[in-house]
């Protein structure tokens, strides 16, 4: 790939003042409990109303998502950004840096291996067919190795660049809605340019329905990357401490992203995180599935709407029919799980609710 003087000028100087590059930022990564209201959200909108104020259906059934884990490397967030108008031009997380005004030497790495860095912005160009005179091209990663944090397995290697995410956005903030797109490709090994993703991944399921069940495998994972961090070990560094994982899922067009982090880096214990009785979850589930079947479902129709047509405003009377005859007729099996009314109340009217819906979309369509 060819650049004429100007661009070549703006990127071998980074001091040069450009007017229209502007920082462009990494987005904070959230809890898991913020991921799941969030996909709550997203799952149960349904629109505007006429006032503009959005509107939810909190009786659709929740989907289960598999969500990626890659390490999470305990050093500073950095980043590179290209647009053809501005060349190239280099970041921390919050602030546009220079030779003279660096972050732990990044700009100087960058200004070192500026030519690598356009072939990568070329690359990712050509792949995803993006217009880099209108758009900004920023790469994302982790400028770790010595000297930058301590504490961690990767504090014994040498600094190098971790690359975790590759977005799209407009020259000016309103243009048009930022994206990502797939970073696992890009990556120059020789100039010390890695790619988060070529180390150990993880997988986990999460069912929105009851997500608690994803806590205990997301905290053994956590403990496991905290005693010995994979990207330490794929240099030879044993039992290095790890930081945590970092989770992500596209869900909808949205990227959703959480963190875990191991106890030596967490503000709150990991612990919390695993503080649920994955046993006594699965006793729920299982004593929903037991007790809200499709003839107790019929039953509770059947005695609260009699020969009329299903009413929306009666759904309450409804589920309150179903709650009250499954505390009447299972309470000993409710005893035996060693369970009481207050664990099951709210995932019987959840299931109920979703089975008046399910009744009457399929009586909407045999009429």
């Amino acid at each position: 790939m060819r650049f004429d003087s100007l661009t070549i000028m703006k990127i071998t100087n980074p001091l040069n003042p450009i007017n229209m590059k502007r920082h462009v930022s990494y987005p904070k990564i959230h809890q898991f409990r913020n991921v799941i209201t969030d996909i709550n959200h997203q799952v149960n909108f349904i629109g505007l109303d006429e006032n503009g104020e959005p509107q939810y259906d909190p009786s659709i059934s929740k989907p289960t998502l598999t969500f990626k884990g890659t390490v999470k490397l305990h050093g500073t967030n950095a980043s590179v950004c290209f647009n053809a108008q501005e060349g190239l031009w280099v970041q921390s997380r919050q602030n546009i840096i220079a030779l003279g005004n660096d972050n732990a030497g990044f700009c100087v790495f960058v200004n070192k291996y500026k030519e690598v860095f356009l072939q990568l912005i070329h690359q990712i160009s050509d792949d995803h067919s993006i217009d880099k005179e209108t758009c900004i091209i920023s790469i994302y990663g982790e400028w770790a190795g010595k000297g930058i944090q301590k504490g961690v397995g990767i504090n014994q290697l040498d600094k190098a660049f971790y690359i975790f995410g590759v977005k799209i956005s407009g020259l000016e903030r309103e243009q048009f809605d930022s994206y990502w797109v797939s970073s696992k490709d890009y990556k120059h090994e020789e100039s010390r340019i890695f790619n988060i993703e070529d180390f150990e991944t993880f997988s986990v399921d999460v069912d929105f329905n009851m997500p608690q069940l994803a806590q205990e495998k997301l905290a053994q994972i956590t403990e496991q990357v905290e005693k010995e961090c994979p990207v330490a070990k794929a240099f030879g560094i044993e039992n290095g401490t790890g930081e945590g994982v970092v989770w992500s899922v596209e869900y909808k067009q949205k990227v959703h992203r959480f963190k875990v982090k191991g106890e030596k880096h967490s503000v709150t214990k990991v612990k919390k995180l695993a503080s649920v009785d994955v046993e006594k979850l699965k006793s729920i589930q299982e004593f929903v599935n037991y007790s809200v079947t499709e003839n107790r479902f019929n039953q509770a129709i059947e005695n609260t709407f009699g020969n009329a047509p299903l009413d929306v405003t009666k759904m309450g009377d409804l589920i309150r029919w179903v709650v009250k005859d499954i505390m009447s007729e299972e309470s000993d099996t409710l005893t035996e799980n060693g369970l009481e009314p207050k664990d099951v109340n709210k995932y019987i009217s959840n299931r109920t609710r979703e089975m008046f819906f399910e009744q009457l979309d399929k009586e909407a369509f045999l009429n």
